[in-house]
């Protein structure tokens, strides 16, 4: 069930841009209802705050996910990751992944220096710390997140790719996402119309194939994550949308 924290970090990646994060607000909270198949796997949460962090105006952003139910019984997941994203460059500042997975676990601390590319990696279960290089315009798996959500529609119109790269645990990985078309989602709420996305994975180790994800955000200017679907090795995993608020712009569910 490790699956589950791949699928909750999905969840958290699966977005980009570049510029000041004027889509998001201050409050902001979505919440997800995670699916294994039939189960209810989990749930994972996004808040959002406005502060300032080293004098600079920041959203501190935390995403949090968990197994629930029979699913929690036999594997326990805790997975916790923070970031301050600087308001007006859209970039991260500091990130922190802390998860327990079964008997898993991993404390990271990471601190960017994006006027010189490099970044202070602290292991915090090791407690060391080390510099590593970087490269322009790198993200964490929360600041990718609301990086997308502040593309306009010209940015993100059907056939168009978007390629970052994104710091995970200790290493920067190449990502990439192709908005494929739109289509109309179902939810809890009603009906929303989303901009349908296909992120590239790596396949092999968990996914089916590199495109075996499909991320739907909503087709407005929030761009708020409707629904994802990850087609495993063994089974399939679906996060869809179960609680919002604080969204800048309305959603337009219709019944």
């Amino acid at each position: 069930m490790k699956k589950f924290s791949v699928l909750f970090g999905l969840l958290l990646i699966t977005i980009i841009s570049g510029q000041k994060l004027q889509n998001i607000q201050s409050g902001e909270v979505l919440r997800y209802r995670i699916h294994y198949g039939i189960l209810n796997a989990g749930t994972a949460s996004l808040t959002t705050l406005k502060t300032t962090y080293q004098g600079q105006p920041h959203f501190y952003v935390k995403g949090y996910g968990r197994t629930t139910g029979a699913v929690r019984a036999f594997f326990k997941v805790e997975d916790n990751y923070e970031s301050f994203i600087n308001y007006n460059t859209g970039l991260p500042s500091f990130y922190v992944r802390d998860v327990k997975e079964g008997n898993y676990t991993q404390h990271f601390e990471t601190t960017f220096n994006h006027n010189n590319q490099t970044l202070l990696l602290t292991d915090k279960e090791k407690n060391n710390t080390k510099s590593l290089n970087s490269v322009v315009g790198i993200q964490d798996m929360l600041s990718a997140f609301y990086y997308l959500r502040s593309l306009d529609s010209t940015e993100l119109k059907t056939g168009s790719t978007r390629k970052l790269n994104i710091w995970i645990d200790d290493e920067m990985f190449p990502f990439q996402l192709r908005v494929v078309g739109t289509e109309n989602v179902k939810t809890k709420f009603g009906s929303i119309n989303c901009l349908k996305i296909i992120p590239q994975v790596i396949s092999g180790r968990v996914f089916k194939d590199k495109e075996g994800v499909t991320l739907w955000v909503s087709n407005d200017r929030n761009h708020v994550p409707i629904a994802i679907k990850a087609e495993l090795a063994v089974g399939s995993l679906k996060a869809d949308i179960d609680f919002y608020s604080n969204v800048k712009y309305a959603l337009n569910f219709t019944k």
